[in-house]
């Protein structure tokens, strides 16, 4: 793709990733961040050229929204091209995470699963013995009713969303901490005993549009019942890596997220040394998460049909509480 066009469907993915109209300024803060370095003139070039096109659209003092044809042209966009999108947005929540570990307050990215209203009940059983075994980013939840939104998602008529901690929470928390995790690829992990054992199936974050477990929870590849009942099973977890010099501090946050009831920390490795056989560089060390969305997992398992849409939104902390409420 011409290096020209590259850059309009960038502006086009902030524009969607946003859900909201950005103006040149915004937008090129958006941009820098993915490290396209555009000048709000060139940016306002190629916003010219969008409306022209009809993907875009003014939005008053606001800047500029992506229109649904332009929401198509990111959908038509070649492979390589939407390969990055995950990554991309998996990066920027990161960023936009603000918990603060010592008040307990701020955003967290959650994940939503989407359900029958009348398989609630069956639900909840199905996934209680997920939350209590810890294989998930936290046991603190929401649940939205049918018409309550969750960013740019709404629950349908009929049905009732599960919103749970995404791990990239954790991404975010070790930011603001100043610990760069670098997102390698999700996967799925085979455990015994409720201990990790090997990773059977991996999909990296870099070459995908969809959320790995996403993917695997519709294929049905999952079997966190049986390992949440100490029995061999695959679960959903990621594969991270941090500055081996960071170890220490990262202990010391990590502490402190259990505490906040945050506790996704599946493995940790040694200074350049392979975990669970997964190869790690000289200076980093390899971190393991428990898949925020192993909820939904749990729920597919027990026969209810669910609609898992993983890194949803960034919601308030306060509104969560211990599924044992619920």
């Amino acid at each position: 793709m011409p290096e020209k066009e590259r850059k309009a469907l960038a502006i086009l993915r902030s524009l969607e990733l946003a859900g909201e109209p950005l103006g040149s300024t915004k937008l090129r803060d958006e941009l820098t961040a993915q490290g396209i370095d555009l000048t709000e003139r060139a940016i306002r070039y190629h916003l010219r050229r969008l409306d022209e096109a009809g993907l875009t659209q003014a939005g008053g003092r606001n800047g500029r929204s992506i229109t649904e044809r332009g929401r198509q042209e990111l959908a038509d966009a070649s492979v390589s091209d939407k390969v990055s999108l995950i990554l991309a947005r998996l990066e920027k929540l990161a960023f936009q995470t603000d918990f603060d570990l010592g008040t307990q307050q701020g955003k967290v990215v959650v994940n939503v699963s989407l359900l029958p209203e009348d398989s609630l009940v069956a639900a909840l059983q199905a996934t209680r013995a997920i939350f209590s075994s810890r294989l998930c980013t936290s046991d603190l939840v929401r649940l939205y009713q049918p018409g309550e939104a969750i960013g740019e998602l709404a629950v349908p008529a009929g049905m009732v969303g599960l919103g749970t901690i995404c791990a990239v929470t954790i991404n975010g928390i070790l930011l603001n901490h100043g610990i760069p995790m670098h997102s390698e690829f999700g996967g799925l992990m085979e455990m015994d005993d409720l201990e990790p054992v090997r990773f059977t199936d991996l999909i990296h974050y870099g070459a995908t549009s969809l959320d790995p477990l996403e993917i695997f929870i519709k294929g049905k590849m999952t079997s966190i019942t049986r390992a949440a009942r100490g029995e061999r099973g695959k679960v959903g977890a990621g594969f991270r890596t941090i500055p081996a010099a960071a170890r220490e501090r990262f202990n010391r946050v990590v502490d402190d997220m259990v505490r906040a009831g945050i506790r996704g920390v599946a493995a940790v490795g040694r200074s350049g040394q392979a975990l669970l056989d997964i190869s790690v560089p000289l200076d980093r060390i390899g971190v393991i998460l428990y898949a925020g969305l192993n909820p939904g997992a749990a729920m597919e398992e027990a026969g209810i049909e669910t609609v898992n849409k993983a890194m949803t939104a960034l919601v308030d902390f306060s509104e969560l509480v211990s599924f044992r409420r619920l």
